[in-house]
């Protein structure tokens, strides 16, 4: 039999070899596929099968549990092109889930040698030839030995920290002590603040008073410059700087020697106001004196702590309202304001671990409506640890009487800085309610609360307070390390509470130059005593 096509492709001539001769013609439809479009077809295949036929002879070689990863991409895309899927890799994950599953309950071995690296541990199952149940427990028991540690180490850490910003660092000491040292010999940093013939602007309301409470001078330089730095009217602006008898020297010495003029400076000591007497502050005398109390503050932060049962955020939190500041009369003076500015009518009280970047005498227009506190509100803001703050946060509410006074819903709001209206203030029982839940949580063991003054201030000027816009108030950047930089520069007033102060070490260091723009190293006593070198 013979098979002609003819050179058209439009038929096809059968012939058969015998002697008749049968010719069948069949037709054919004219072609649509092109003869270039064939060439590359045949050539294509051409190239293709004779390297299917290689991979699968390799792979056959191989055997199916060794193969590179160009072939176990070969050999995976083929089945599934072809509709079949091999599932033992699945099996493997399977059976490996189930060890892990069993060996999760089983029982450690005491005296189990455990390796001290990954690296150890692949040797070990080399030389003794671990069945994957061995290797499953022994990667459990070194992966609880390493969260142990882990833990070990930073409850530790936060120890060390709590530590490191309850003391006072070395350049900060010597600051008071040269400067203290210079108020006994040389006069001109003795000389009165403000000079006498301003001394009548201290209690004049046409200027902005600003209240501050501290003992710390380096900080204080800093608020004060800041804030006079930053305002459009300088001239307008007063300052009240009140001290600790021990600092008032070296205090005095500093804003003696360098003056912020045109502002007004004025130092005073908490012993020179004669309203603060044993009688006006009965609870913050035994708040410094109750052995309990001090013990909280100063003692063993650990013991009776359950770490196992705490987490290190928790305990970092219990830390920080362990810290001594909390018991000190400094920290609750401005529960005491309308009493020891019996003249001004409204001042705004700044925390000494804040910087002041815009001009806050548009503060003094702020339309209070009736109210005493201007603050900003900690429940809303983009950073959801910082402004998240309720009154839950703060308090016991398995407490009763926690439970039956407080909503634990309620927006908290923050100190630091903070518009007070006094006059209205002084028609209020702030003050009675405060000292009233200080009673009430000393008899209780401080079972209500733990952190120092906000709490009794969020009961005692419940119903006072007013909101204010939060870019006046940023707060967070000492302890929130993920500050967000933008949003920092364009707050009025930036607030590091929490332990990483600017001033230490163990502050942020990305954080640290919003506060160190207002040193002035170029002063001797800064360099003398070599602060933040």
């Amino acid at each position: 039999m013979q098979l002609h096509i003819s050179p058209s492709m439009r038929s096809i001539t059968i012939s058969s070899s015998n002697e008749f001769i049968d010719l069948m013609k069949i037709k054919v439809a004219a072609r649509h596929i092109s003869y270039r479009t064939l060439f590359h077809t045949i050539l294509i295949l051409a190239f293709l099968l004779p390297f299917v036929f290689i991979l699968t002879a390799v792979v056959t070689l191989e055997g199916v549990n060794k193969c590179s990863s160009f072939d176990c991409f070969g050999r995976r895309l083929g089945p599934r092109l072809l509709g079949r899927i091999d599932d033992s890799e699945q099996r493997l994950v399977r059976d490996f889930y189930k060890i892990l599953n069993e060996v999760s309950t089983q029982e450690i071995p005491d005296g189990l040698k455990l390796p001290d690296s990954f690296s150890q541990l692949v040797s070990d199952m080399k030389n003794n030839h671990y069945d994957a149940k061995t290797f499953a427990l022994v990667l459990r028991a070194m992966v609880e030995k390493f969260e142990r540690e882990l833990r070990e180490s930073k409850f530790a850490e936060l120890m060390n920290k709590h530590f490191a910003a309850s003391s006072i660092p070395k350049g900060i000491h010597c600051l008071s002590l040269r400067l203290t040292d210079e108020y006994s010999s040389n006069a001109h940093a003795r000389r009165q603040l403000p000079s006498p013939e301003l001394l009548p602007v201290l209690s004049d309301n046409a200027y902005h008073h600003f209240v501050l409470a501290t003992d710390n001078i380096l900080a204080a330089s800093v608020v004060v410059s800041s804030a006079v730095q930053s305002s459009s009217k300088p001239e307008k602006i007063v300052f009240h700087v009140i001290t600790d008898k021990k600092t008032y020297a070296g205090m005095h010495s500093w804003f003696a020697l360098n003056s912020v003029a045109p502002a007004i400076v004025e130092v005073k000591s908490v012993h020179q106001f004669d309203w603060l007497t044993r009688e006006n502050v009965p609870v913050l005398e035994a708040v410094e004196s109750h052995n309990s109390i001090r013990n909280y503050y100063h003692g063993n932060h650990i013991a009776g702590a359950n770490l196992s049962e705490t987490t290190p955020r928790t305990f970092a939190s219990k830390l920080q309202s362990r810290s001594p500041k909390y018991i000190s009369l400094l920290n609750h003076l401005r529960i005491y304001l309308p009493e020891l500015f019996p003249n001004l009518d409204k001042v705004v009280f700044l925390d000494d671990d804040i910087v002041i970047q815009r001009d806050l005498s548009p503060l003094w227009d702020i339309d209070l409506n009736g109210k005493v506190n201007g603050a900003v509100e900690t429940c809303r803001g983009e950073d959801v640890w910082v402004m998240s703050k309720r009154l839950r946060n703060y308090f016991n509410f398995s407490h009763p009487l926690i439970a039956k006074h407080l909503d634990p819903e309620e927006c908290a709001w923050a100190y630091g800085m903070n518009i007070f209206d006094l006059r209205t203030w002084r028609k209020t029982n702030i003050r009675e309610t405060y000292h009233s839940w200080l009673k009430e949580n000393l008899k209780s063991n401080l079972t209500m609360w733990k952190l120092g003054t906000l709490p009794p201030a969020l009961i005692a000027f419940k119903g006072h307070v007013q909101p204010i816009d939060s870019s006046w108030h940023m707060l967070g950047l000492g302890y929130q390390s993920n500050t967000n930089l933008d949003n920092a520069k364009k707050a009025a007033v930036i607030h590091y509470n929490g332990q990483s102060k600017p001033w230490l070490e163990i502050g942020f260091e990305h954080l640290r130059p919003f506060w160190t723009k207002y040193v002035n190293y170029s002063n001797d006593f800064i360099k003398n005593c070599h602060i933040l070198e």
